[in-house]
């Protein structure tokens, strides 16, 4: 069935919850009804019984077929759904052969698209419809796009690159790569080597005539390959000592670059996790990853091959603006470290999407971070001289952001589109390439964030997710990229994802509710009401009435902007009665749950309903280092984690006692990752103000987690050792007061389990009381099985009644 409502009405349907600091007395269920109670078993119970969401969504080609991926009830396996004017109808075996893909990249004119599908590439003639193979095989094609003809597509198979004909439907080898050493190549001499080859040479003719006749065959053999078209070109030799990263073909065919980085150069241990239920029987392990450390991730290099001729040269940084200053040089000395010599490491952290060539081929532009990742950088490469010309430079003395830094050429070749932080918060810029000297262009600007864009065919659009209206608010938008204007095209509040139709008139958008899993809905590109197409929950789900979660903005005393919250509550609180109060602690760090979508921890947003049932009030907040509130609120950890966040859960406390009735002195505090790191630091750096907590497959050491991550905010433990001392729960181990349950995955390869046994062995050796350590032994970071989420969940409830509210 298909039904549309207006964008007003449709967003007050989903944007129900919502509502100020100042609504104490909103109310906390749907009007007029009151909550169905909820068990916990019922709660932790395989989520199928809510009705299993969209997963993903995609056009057909001809912009009237809509297909999406939804898990089977019951079931790991997933089925795809056809839409087409019409109910959903699943789509069987014998439709699989001619099924569109999501992986689309369609040519200039938007009159062709190619896709993947299994690892397979395809052409679709979007006229017609008729879809063509290009390749199939047990190697997977990647990275395709259409060369600058239009005629041929070009993709890659390992390290290897093709083109394809349209008009021949040939396959031609166009760039292969080889980490070895030329075999026709000179042996490396070492010093006195070479005189000492000649003297052989002139002694005795017939080593003379043996290396005359190599070298006649090798030339004949280069010269019969270059004089028939039909051979494939010969393999170009990077040498035995480096190990390929990523590659990038011009469209044009001219040039490949290569992001390579040294062979054998990670030399950081890594460490044994075992197993113990298992079912051989017998203990088994697997590797771990690395820790953070000084070593970090290996440098990457950047090589330019000139396709014709074989040549390589390597890309010198040596233009980068700032490449060679060390912003922890005051660091460095104070700990008595070496300076840094010559140029900071950088990677292209981004693999092949870390190189971007415009469509005629004749402009590329690369994205590199420093391997301190204070530094990102776009530069643009003279292909001619093999130089790198700089465009860009986001800098951050604390750490510039993972996230959103996509970039790309607009149709006229020379116009870069990129995303950066620099204004404090993630929004849309335009550079033209001519003239680098020039500053950018903002196309979009305020205290607010663009993410996930995509561009309009003629480049004259900019779709992307926004959220100008609330932290945590989510729409499509659209910016004019001539005049900046900014327009909301949805009003749908929980907006997850949206594609554009292969004709550019619709949008394709993925949406959810506090209470409604991801669906989908189609938008006109323009903006307009929306069609809502799905509603996969169950009649069961469907059927119950949940405590509404109100969005509140609790005052900061620390001088920070407001700190956005979820608060659940009865719907009437009871004149003079004190509530026990239970703090949630979203994890991650950098992520957002208090939005108007269907949240991550919808277990827990259950859980909380059953809290309230039970008589507490129950507070989740966005705290400083959280998703969506632009770079200081991200930022505000750096070098000491635990310490902003805390006083903003102090700040919440001390909100919920002033105007929810909160119970000061019954406050509990839970959460899992960095939700159990922070609850550790709550019960440990606040002990008179939280009772008791659930630390939930916590950190307790930053040392121990991996370098990606925790770099970033610490820097590394050997330059910033005091830094990670404040950082960690182990070092206030001491100071536990209040009542204690760790929970932890056994066979966790995100935060090891290591994690809990090291603080539980502390805690054993300070003859703590009152703490308990929960281990499951078949479970990693992310709990899958039903019975686990039940213990573990059992042990929190049990915990904050018997300590919030004095039972036994």
């Amino acid at each position: 069935m298909r039904f549309v409502l207006p964008p007003s009405t449709l967003a007050a349907i989903l944007a129900s919850a919502l509502a100020s600091s100042h609504a104490a007395a909103a109310p906390s269920s749907t009007p007029g009804t009151t909550p169905t109670p909820i068990t916990l078993d019922q709660a932790m119970a395989d989520p199928d019984w809510i009705g299993t969401p969209v997963e993903s969504a995609w056009w057909g080609w001809d912009s009237r077929q809509v297909y999406y991926k939804q898990k089977r009830v019951g079931s790991p396996l997933r089925d795809t759904y056809l839409i087409a004017g019409g109910a959903a109808k699943k789509v069987d075996d014998q439709q699989l052969a001619n099924l569109d893909s999501a992986d689309v990249v369609y040519n200039r004119d938007h009159t062709r698209a190619i896709m993947l599908r299994n690892g397979d590439l395809f052409e679709r003639d979007l006229a017609s419809g008729a879809l063509t193979q290009i390749v199939r095989g047990t190697a997977a094609a990647a990275d395709p796009h259409y060369a600058a003809d239009g005629k041929h597509v070009q993709f890659r198979i390992g390290q290897d690159w093709f083109s394809w004909s349209r008009s021949e439907r040939l396959v031609t080898p166009v760039a292969v790569l080889r980490t070895a050493r030329d075999p026709d190549a000179k042996p490396e001499a070492a010093a006195g080597d070479q005189s000492r080859r000649d003297l052989q040479l002139r002694l005795f003719s017939t080593l003379a005539r043996i290396k005359d006749d190599r070298d006649t065959s090798r030339a004949w053999r280069d010269e019969q390959r270059s004089a028939d078209p039909t051979r494939a070109p010969k393999p170009v030799y990077l040498g035995e000592k480096v190990v390929i990263a990523s590659s990038a073909l011009s469209p044009d065919g001219r040039y490949l670059l290569v992001v390579t980085s040294a062979k054998d150069a990670d030399k950081r241990r890594v460490g044994k996790m075992p197993r113990y239920v298992t079912e051989s029987g017998y203990e088994e392990s697997d590797d771990e990853r690395a820790r953070v450390s000084d070593a970090g991730p290996v440098p990457h290099q950047l090589k330019l091959l000139e396709v014709a001729t074989g040549k390589v040269t390597d890309l010198s940084f040596d233009a980068l603006p700032g490449i060679a200053t060390d912003p922890l040089a005051e660091l460095r000395a104070a700990r008595k470290l070496d300076p840094l010599k010559g140029n900071r490491p950088l990677r292209f952290e981004r693999s092949a999407e870390s190189i971007r060539w415009s469509d005629d081929g004749k402009r590329v532009a690369v994205m590199a971070q420093s391997v301190d990742n204070k530094d990102r950088w776009i530069a643009s490469v003279d292909l001619t001289q093999a130089v790198l010309q700089p465009l860009h430079r986001l800098t951050d003395l604390a750490w510039v952001n993972n996230r959103g830094n996509d970039f790309g050429w607009q149709p006229d070749n020379h116009t870069l589109w990129f995303q950066s932080e620099e204004s404090g918060y993630a929004h849309l810029y335009l550079k033209d390439a001519q003239t680098p000297q020039a500053a950018p262009r903002a196309i979009t600007s305020g205290k607010w964030e663009a993410s996930d864009v995509t561009w309009s065919a003629d480049g004259k659009t900019a779709w992307f997710l926004c959220n100008p209206k609330l932290p945590g608010t989510y729409e499509v938008c659209a910016s004019n990229s001539s005049t900046g204007a900014v327009k909301e095209l949805t009003a749908l509040g929980g907006v997850e994802s949206f594609t554009v139709s292969p004709d550019g008139r619709k949008l394709l958008v993925r949406y959810s509710s506090a209470y409604m899993p991801a669906q989908i809905a189609t938008v006109p590109a323009t903006g307009g009401a929306a069609t809502a197409l799905t509603d996969t929950r169950s009649a069961a789900y469907k059927a119950r009435n949940w405590v509404m979660p109100q969005i509140v903005a609790v005052p900061s005393t620390h001088g920070a902007d407001p700190v956005w919250a979820k608060l659940y509550r009865p719907a009437t609180l009871e004149p003079g009665k004190k509530y026990p109060v239970v703090m949630f602690v979203h994890g991650a760090g950098y992520l957002q749950n208090v939005t108007q979508r269907y949240p991550v921890y919808f277990r827990e947003q259950m859980f909380h309903n059953l809290l309230v049932q039970q008589g507490y009030i129950v507070l989740d907040m966005d705290y400083r280092a959280s998703l969506g509130y632009g770079r200081n609120w991200r930022t505000a950890i750096y070098r000491q984690m635990g310490h902003p966040e805390l006083d903003d859960y102090i700040d919440g406390l001390n909100w919920l006692v002033a105007k929810q009735q909160g119970d000061a002195n019954n406050v509990g505090i839970y959460g899992g990752s960095y939700g159990g790191f922070m609850t550790f630091m709550a019960l440990l750096r606040a002990p008179d103000q939280f009772k008791a907590g659930a630390a939930l497959r916590p950190v307790t050491d930053w040392t121990t987690y991996n370098h990606e991550y925790t770099s970033n905010i610490l820097n590394t433990p050997e330059l910033d050792p005091e830094a990670y001392k404040i950082s960690s729960p182990i070092e206030y181990a001491d100071k536990l007061k209040g009542h204690l349950l760790i929970a932890h995955g056994m066979v966790d390869d995100n935060v090891f389990y290591q994690d809990s046994v090291r603080m539980a062995q502390r805690l054993i050796e300070l003859k703590k009381d009152h703490w308990e350590l929960a281990s499951y032994p078949l479970e990693r970071h992310g709990y899958v099985h039903p019975e686990s989420w039940y213990d573990q969940y059992r042990r929190i409830d049990q915990l904050f009644e018997r300590t919030l509210k004095g039972k036994e």
